[in-house]
């Protein structure tokens, strides 16, 4: 993508929208930086940003419209009336994935789904860093694509582990992974999806550019996976399959030579073993790798480490030894089932990264002691029934619900297990202890997003360990 002398628009001035303007600035465009927020509520980023103009404290259309190109922020709605006039000018519009790709020559492994991702992403990025390769590890984890370009991990020496949500891939076009990962979809984002099936399609985008040589890897036991993937893909494509409650039960067409066989390839779990099957130039071959190299525990979490042995050694970017290393080196991301104090024989779980339904079912189940959930938050337009039949199924004493989607949810679960209300994190945990025996433990997980009461998810997280930390 030529940059040089043209005039390029960056709609939105967080993180990916700062990087996005630089990267464009450093190639030679005229960039202009624009946000709905002022400059008191953004800081003073003109001093991070010397050589972009900034409009700030709101939108203006000529902006839009008299730009060659906008690359848009994974947070601004493509339908603001800004946008809408610059499509109807016909100005092009990427995103901020879309465009570091451009000037990414290294492997590209591309994560996506509705929970999970951070999990497989980082153990995507550990298992490569094991093999010695160059490797940026971001995206929506964090770290913004762009912030790869330049670097050794962006050579075809390198390796680039990118999470993608549904908002960046809404503008993928060119991005050519070699391997692609679709977790989950399950109810998410439905304040800006009008329906399921469009929140699946924008996930799908992700194997858009697939081909020989390349690999996709899906989850079978999930429903949603399964529909979306019969809907987009009509002909071949290299799909690899992962189960944690069986052996793989579909069989995929692979290219062999000049032709497409059915192979019995995939991965599952075998008693203490995660399982590769794998084709290459002398047929399938069988991987065995022990479950206790791992630290991160849940059969949600079996599934995750599936999820990217399949696509490092599937994609050829590994050796069996660096996925057992990377394995064995990768410990439990933050907020996300992340033991954060015991108190009184009470263990203390910080899962707010669980912001939807789906997420929440899949940390409880199977949770090995009886347990009081902290839930709640903004409302994202799904349905709490999946929670409460998981509250059902489990050891769920009580349930302290919080925030604006408060009565929402004690009302789907109210007859399965006590409801409590409070005003605040500190009082939720303060009644989530009280309600507590000996060896029961406290979740946060809290189904919602954040921004009813918090800046985001790791703000909450951070409210719940200083409020554990602050009881007697």
């Amino acid at each position: 993508m030529m940059l040089d002398g043209r005039k390029v628009l960056v709609v939105g001035a967080g993180r990916s929208g700062i990087a996005a303007a630089r990267l464009c600035a450093a190639r030679g465009a005229s960039v202009t930086l624009t946000d709905a927020r002022s400059e008191a509520d953004l800081g003073d980023i003109g001093k991070a940003l010397p050589n972009v103009r900034l409009e700030l404290s709101g939108h203006r259309a000529p902006s839009f419209t008299g730009a060659d190109l906008i690359v848009l922020s994974p947070g601004v709605p493509p339908t603001i009336a800004e946008m809408v006039a610059a499509k109807q000018h016909g100005v092009a519009i990427t995103g901020e994935a879309e465009l570091a790709a451009r000037f990414i020559k290294a492997p590209l492994v591309a994560i996506t789904g509705t929970n999970g991702k951070s999990t497989v992403t980082s153990l995507c990025g550990e298992i490569a860093r094991a093999s010695g390769r160059p490797t940026f590890v971001g995206g929506n984890l964090g770290t913004p694509l762009s912030e790869a370009v330049g670097t050794d991990a962006a050579t075809q020496q390198g390796v680039v582990v990118c999470e993608l949500s549904s908002f960046q891939l809404e503008t993928l076009e060119a991005m050519h992974p070699r391997a692609a990962v679709l977790l989950n979809v399950t109810p998410d984002h439905l304040d800006r999806y009008p329906t399921m099936t469009a929140y699946a399609d924008a996930k799908m985008r992700v194997m858009k550019n697939l081909g020989a040589g390349d690999v996709f890897v899906m989850n079978e036991d999930d429903p949603g996976c399964l529909e979306a993937y019969r809907r987009h893909v009509g002909g071949w494509l290299p799909l690899l399959t992962y189960s944690t409650t069986g052996r793989p039960k579909h069989r995929y067409s692979q290219a062999v030579g000049d032709g497409v066989v059915e192979m019995d390839v995939g991965g599952f779990v075998d008693g203490a073993f995660l399982v590769l099957r794998l084709s290459g130039p002398g047929g399938v071959t069988e991987e065995r790798y022990p479950i206790a190299d791992l630290h991160i525990v849940g059969r949600h979490n079996l599934g995750n480490a599936l999820a990217a042995y399949l696509a490092m050694r599937g994609a050829g970017l590994c050796t069996s030894d660096h996925v057992r290393a990377g394995a064995r080196g990768f410990q439990p991301l933050p907020h996300r089932m992340q033991l954060v104090g015991e108190r009184h024989g009470v263990r203390f779980y910080d899962d707010s990264k669980g912001t939807n339904v789906a997420a929440v079912v899949a940390s409880i189940d199977g949770f090995p002691s009886p347990f009081i959930l902290i839930a709640g938050g903004r409302d994202k337009g799904g349905s709490y029934q999946p929670l409460r039949e998981a509250l059902a199924r489990n050891h769920a004493r009580a349930v302290v619900v919080i925030g604006e989607a408060a009565e929402r949810i004690a009302a789907a679960v109210e007859g399965v297990a006590p409801v409590h209300r409070a005003a605040s994190m500190p009082e939720a945990v303060r009644a989530a202890a009280d309600l507590a025996s000996d060896g029961d433990a406290v979740v946060l997980s809290p189904a919602c997003s954040s921004y009813d009461m918090f800046k985001d998810y790791t703000h909450r997280g951070r409210a719940f360990r200083e409020a554990v930390g602050a009881l007697g």
